[in-house]
């Protein structure tokens, strides 16, 4: 996406909608509420934290309600409302321990809630993004022990559980909860106002168990277009944009009314080369593409130098990422070599990509011109935005895809193992991925876990058809004047959490 001048202004045209879908007017003189703009999906939007997929519902869960843990930058675990936790020897049974919280009608956080909470995303009627990560409790053993005590039962060791406790989508809400119109939580905010489509507005909770919210209100302005939240935020009607552009940041980089955040890693970008069909399913063929690729260019014409190198794995500057492999150079001459052995020298395949993120219709242009100077005919195919990624799940033999930041475990979980369904983009199957993966997480030291996890991650880098060629840094922008947000990677503990927000 280009953002110039003439589209920042068309883009100011756009945002005065932004002042007329609330009472309080502009962002300067807000009295205490924080106004932060998000892309929106429109009439599907709903509160029901155990269903939400886009970053404004889990940002907007952020508010609302809390997690039994959350992540650090690197996606370590750090508590939240577990004050503790420890399994027993076989890594199959968990003790937690709650903090003492409340939620927003005085009722005390419990063991009950929490059970209550993770049956309902585990069932396959709750269609919850997070249902896998619970696949495995036996819940007629798991109980609550106490009010504030409860133990989860595995049916297979997890020494890497309390992972899945902070996943998006795995929000703690009271027993019973069925009805979002107008949830309670124990977030930092309460329930105020909320229609799909249009703004949602939530109040400070005094008796959030951290302490009282800095801002008296926070409000979501739903603004898709990406130049309009860019004019919204210079024009004083926000204090908060979500999702800002390379061309966007280099803007904004020369504007004083506004300070760009930049996090390192923020987002996987890859090419998803469907190893479970022709002509992938060809490890020559891969192969040839990996070596085909040149990152380096795409890193400095598709990102415009913001971001990291990739090295076709996932978690760049995370917990378990293994620094230590030599990183992939372009080499033609290797490229054009399998080809031919594999007989696929002037190979054509279509490529498929969308403006479902800014950096992919660049790269695939890069891509394809990079992969005809090794003999291949790749031909980019623009797919709709609105359902690209459920589309490229079983269309096509290659397409671009991203990840945001997650625990090493539960993408290589998610994503790779032969079980893992239409998540897996690429129909990577290896036994042998699959019994590092499960040994790793039965391994109680992590020394040896973290080895484990590495071999694993070498042999998918191989041969799982996961061509990772960058890290975009995730950018966020604020007002002049605001306080209280720091760069930090997406599904973290410190990504859109408000609560220690000012206004300024």
């Amino acid at each position: 996406m280009r953002l110039d001048r003439r589209s920042l202004f068309r883009g100011a045209l756009a945002a005065l909608a932004v002042s007329s879908a609330s009472a309080c007017g502009g962002a300067s003189g807000s009295g205490g509420r924080l106004r932060v703009a998000f892309p929106t999906a429109g009439a599907k939007e709903t509160l029901d934290p155990h269903t939400s997929s886009l970053f404004v519902d889990q940002a907007r869960a952020k508010a609302l309600f809390d997690t039994l843990v959350g992540y650090a930058d690197d996606m370590s675990v750090v508590p939240r409302l577990a004050e503790s936790w420890e399994p027993d020897a076989t890594g199959t049974r968990w003790l937690v321990r709650l903090r003492q919280a409340r939620f927003h009608d005085n009722r005390p956080v419990t063991a009950d809630d929490v059970l209550y909470s993770y049956r309902r995303i585990a069932d396959p009627a709750t269609a919850s993004p997070a249902r896998r990560q619970f696949a495995a409790v036996d819940f007629a053993a798991s109980r609550a022990r106490s009010a504030t005590e409860l133990e989860l039962v595995l049916r297979a060791p997890d020494f890497e559980f309390p992972s899945a406790w902070g996943a998006p989508a795995t929000e703690i809400i009271p027993a019973g909860t069925g009805d979002f119109a107008a949830p309670v939580g124990s977030g930092p905010f309460r329930f105020s106002s909320f229609q799909p489509g249009r703004p949602a507005v939530f109040a400070r909770f005094d008796g959030h168990w951290s302490g009282a919210a800095t801002p008296a209100e926070l409000e979501f302005v739903p603004i898709n277009d990406e130049s309009a939240r860019v004019a919204a935020l210079m024009s004083g009607q926000v204090h908060y944009i979500h999702d800002v552009s390379a061309n966007s940041a280099s803007l904004l980089r020369g504007d004083n009314r506004a300070r760009l955040l930049a996090a390192p890693h923020g987002t996987m970008q890859a090419v998803a080369l469907k190893v479970d069909r022709p002509p992938f399913d060809d490890p020559r063929v891969v192969r040839a593409v990996l070596s085909g690729v040149d990152r380096q260019a795409l890193l400095d014409i598709a990102l415009s130098g913001h971001g990291r190198l990739g090295n076709d794995l996932f978690g760049k500057g995370l917990k378990y990422y293994p620094e230590d492999f030599p990183q992939r150079q372009r080499d033609p001459g290797l490229a054009r070599s399998l080809l031919r052995e594999a007989g696929a020298d002037g190979m054509e395949f279509e490529l498929l990509t969308s403006a479902a993120d800014p950096y992919f219709e660049p790269a695939a242009t890069l891509i394809s011109q990079q992969l005809g100077d090794i003999g291949l005919r790749v031909s980019p195919r623009v797919g709709p935005s609105e359902t690209y990624f459920s589309d490229i799940k079983n269309n096509g033999v290659a397409a671009h895809t991203r990840t945001a930041t997650l625990p090493v475990p539960t993408f290589l979980a998610q994503r790779m193992r032969g079980d893992a369904g239409s998540n897996n983009y690429t129909g990577y199957r290896s036994a042998e991925f699959d019994a590092l993966a499960t040994r790793a997480a039965s391994t109680a030291d992590e020394a040896e876990r973290t080895r484990l996890l590495a071999d694993a991650q070498r042999l998918a880098r191989d041969s799982s058809g996961l061509l990772v060629w960058g890290f975009s840094d995730w950018n966020v922008a604020v007002a002049d004047g605001v306080t209280g947000v720091r760069p930090a990677p997406p599904n973290s503990l410190d990504w859109a959490r408000f609560d220690r927000v000012s206004p300024g």
